[in-house]
């Protein structure tokens, strides 16, 4: 009997601590959501910081035109040596020509990263001939523009391994140096159909939203192991006049505008260097990625008739080239 007690009293004292423990966990959960929340609102008003990242090793994919282009030229111009990816040889040697023109450091290489082999043999190319990168810039990007049954099974997969699979070939392949020395950052370039799809784009907008939650999950996973000197950065733009959106009109521009590309990289470029999470351009993108979550989803198709998104790919002409 006494020894049954004795198991009743030790079952309890182990819930009391048990309880004790939540008690505390939760207090503290309060308390650094407490932090979280005022330091976010106090950088609504208050400047940060930019960081330098001259003499940083960047390298960025679909740098042969486009945004690509632009960001490896403001890298450059910040004092960066910039490692330029196309599958495009002439275009990126044109990339590395503007470089040079500006007085920056440029390393050209011709890689189709939709090809994971070859990703991994021109990554151990840049290791020996240029150096660890610490700072990957995922741009390159494929555009279909079809319906789903009007695109063949070779476009669905093409879209998947460059949009999408490029990101996690190419992070492995440059991450552990960065966690090596606790310092570094991934960009990863996404797009507002990332966050609210569109007809007309399912392969394009599911690889979307793959980047997003690839570099969700990716922040996370550094930030739970200690990794505080690696960021991470995913840009989800609307389109941009880099012609690979080419002919696509929303209803009202003047929400909506099509994006200027060099407009558009100094967003970007402030994103990176202040270590923001998530950017969104223009900003309204958050507050329609916000409106999605709590609306009923037939009332979000109603606001996209409206504002005239379900036939924005209606006169789509795009361009054959494969970067952003």
């Amino acid at each position: 009997m006494s020894a049954t007690n004795g198991s009743v009293g030790s079952i309890i004292h182990e819930e009391k601590d048990t309880a004790k423990k939540i008690l505390i966990d939760a207090l503290v959960t309060l308390r650094d959501l407490t932090v979280v929340f005022v330091l976010a609102f106090l950088r609504l008003f208050l400047p940060v910081k930019c960081k330098s990242v001259r003499q940083e090793i960047v390298l960025v994919t679909g740098a042969g035109s486009g945004i690509g282009r632009e960001l490896a030229v403001e890298f450059a111009k910040l004092g960066a040596t910039v490692v330029l990816w196309d599958i495009n040889k002439e275009t990126n040697e044109g990339t590395h020509d503007v470089i040079r023109k500006v007085g920056g450091k440029s390393f050209p290489y011709c890689c189709d990263v939709g090809d994971r082999a070859e990703v991994y043999r021109v990554a151990a190319l840049v290791k020996e001939e240029v150096g660890p990168v610490s700072i990957l810039v995922n741009n390159a990007g494929i555009v279909t523009g079809k319906k789903l049954l009007d695109c063949s099974d070779d476009d669905i997969t093409k879209t998947f391994q460059v949009n999408l699979l490029a990101q996690f070939w190419t992070v492995k392949c440059f991450l552990p140096s960065m966690m090596e020395k606790n310092h570094g950052h991934v960009v990863n370039i996404a797009s507002s159909v990332g966050l609210i799809g569109l007809s007309r784009l399912v392969d394009y907008s599911s690889s979307k939203f793959g980047v997003v939650g690839f570099s969700e999950v990716l922040h996370y996973e550094l930030a739970s192991s200690g990794y505080d000197g690696v960021h991470t950065t995913v840009v989800c733009p609307s389109f941009v006049k880099t012609g690979m959106f080419q002919g696509c009109k929303m209803r009202f521009r003047w929400i909506l505008p099509e994006l200027e590309t060099t407009q558009t990289v100094q967003h970007i470029m402030h994103g990176i260097l202040t270590n923001k999470i998530q950017v969104c351009i223009p900003r309204i993108v958050y507050f329609f990625a916000f409106l999605k979550t709590f609306i009923p989803v037939e009332a979000m198709l109603v606001i996209q008739h409206f504002f005239g998104a379900v036939n924005f790919m209606d006169s789509f002409v795009g361009r054959k080239t494969k970067n952003k």
